[in-house]
């Protein structure tokens, strides 16, 4: 057991792969997963983001690996899977994080291509791993599959109709999969943040209107922050939820409670 980790919440010997793991929230979750002792592959696009946020948290004495996929590529994502189990044996976690919200416009202008885009990252991406990943798992006879799903998948938000969907799928994806899948071990769920402060935000949040207009809207008063989405997942990859499946922790500051 990892010094200092109560033993439920001990991940030491888990191998933990993190889509969209070199960025933002998912780099918060990949260094969290790590700060509770288990060995985390990232994954995404870009090979130069994932070697730098690597480098940053073994610098902290985490074990990180940095394999570049494309989550919405089906033979990206079945070579991701191979190297994890050539490497290290297969992944106990599944984190998927990876996602986009590439547009902000009323549906009657959202072209099919934009359209297209989001769902294939967001809800494509996401049943690819779990089925890639989820195969291993179910014939070790355990596993946990966590998915950042969104506020966006449980009330509608404006001028955002793709990702909403998107969101929306993947929160009733997870459900099916937690179904089909309990009785051989393997559990499904997600969290659901509300607004999170990261690069990709900065300039929603300084936005003099539309930032003031979320802060006001969330029961809390702010931006929630990424470490705050990782203490959800370090609980759902952990044997502190081992009676859990097929549901949804909103981290959201009261925004759904309104």
């Amino acid at each position: 057991m990892t010094a200092g980790i109560p033993s439920m919440f001990d991940l030491s010997g888990r191998v933990c792969v993190v889509t969209g793991g070199g960025r933002g929230i998912g780099k918060a979750i990949a260094a969290a997963l790590a700060a509770h002792g288990a060995t985390v592959v990232i994954t995404g696009r870009t090979q130069a983001t994932l070697d730098a946020a690597a480098a940053e948290m073994a610098g902290s004495g985490a074990t990180v690996d940095a394999i570049a996929a494309d989550v919405a590529n089906e033979d990206d994502v079945a070579r991701l899977a191979r190297i994890v189990e050539e490497r290290h044996g297969g992944a106990q976690v599944l984190v998927n994080n990876a996602g986009i919200n590439a547009i902000y416009k009323k549906a009657e202008d959202t072209t099919l291509s934009e359209w297209n885009e989001i769902i294939a990252t967001n809800l494509t991406g996401v049943f690819l791993t779990c089925r890639a990943f989820g195969r291993s798992m179910l014939e070790a006879g355990s596993g946990s599959i966590v998915t950042i799903s969104s506020i966006g998948g449980r009330v509608g938000l404006a001028k955002t109709a793709p990702y909403c969907a998107s969101k929306g799928g993947v929160e009733l994806l997870t459900r099916s999969l937690a179904i089909d899948w309990a009785p051989r071990g393997v559990r499904v769920n997600t969290v659901a943040p509300a607004y999170v402060e990261t690069d990709l935000t900065a300039g929603l949040a300084s936005h003099p209107v539309l930032g003031e207009r979320i802060v006001q809207r969330t029961p809390m008063h702010r931006f929630g922050q990424p470490d705050e989405i990782a203490g959800a997942v370090v609980f759902l990859a952990s044997d502190a939820s081992l009676y859990v499946t097929g549901q949804t922790i909103g981290v959201d500051g009261g925004w759904t409670a309104a």
